[in-house]
């Protein structure tokens, strides 16, 4: 089972639709996508910022806003099983889909090591992976990436850059499984790992 984590700074892109054809075509039960937080997730850091709100009810905006997301991307790409419980996700990918994660499970009523902003939905991919005994993780950004599969000290100067979350690079370090980087771009990229998994 791969992690296919689509950026929300995708939003707005063109290209986002040929992400969700590709892996729709291609990742049959083998993808599962973790939605970004787009817009939603930028609103719920302003809102905290106006209201001073804490980091449990500012977690689950964003949360909500991966939600959201996620069901943009469905709206796009109708084939796609949109599922909240691990359960559902292995069971959508064991059936020859694509699964695509409602992460309502990650709604909190008191604070945890996930409910604070070095946690974003990059880290929660991760994090998924682990619960899902994944393969493999793929991060795509919309930004340039210097680094098709980042070192442990790399991780840490994409993380300095804004590139990934503050988390990612302790949990990368404890990864099992390969993670790689895609910039929006990489489309054929992606198409020869989907085809060719030993490809990186």
């Amino acid at each position: 089972m791969w992690i296919v984590k689509i950026g929300g700074s995708l939003a707005k892109d063109p290209l986002l639709v040929d992400w969700l054809e590709q892996l729709g075509d291609l990742g049959g039960g083998r993808v599962v996508i973790v939605p970004g937080g787009a817009v939603y997730a930028d609103a719920a850091r302003h809102a905290q910022a106006e209201w001073h709100l804490d980091d449990v009810v500012a977690h689950n905006m964003a949360v909500l806003g991966m939600g959201q997301f996620a069901f943009l991307l469905q709206g796009l790409c109708p084939d796609l099983v949109l599922a909240a419980e691990e359960r559902d996700l292995e069971r959508a990918v064991r059936s020859g889909r694509v699964a695509l994660w409602m992460p309502l499970g990650l709604l909190r009523r008191e604070a945890d090591e996930l409910t604070n902003w070095d946690v974003t939905s990059d880290s929660l991919s991760l994090w998924l992976a682990n619960r899902l005994n994944a393969e493999r993780v793929i991060l795509v950004k919309s930004c340039p990436v210097p680094f098709a599969m980042p070192t442990r000290g790399q991780w840490e100067e994409l993380a300095g850059d804004g590139v990934v979350d503050g988390r990612f690079p302790s949990l990368a370090a404890e990864a099992a499984y390969p993670i790689h980087l895609f910039e929006r771009t990489e489309l054929m990229r992606m198409r020869d790992l989907l085809l060719d998994e030993t490809m990186v």
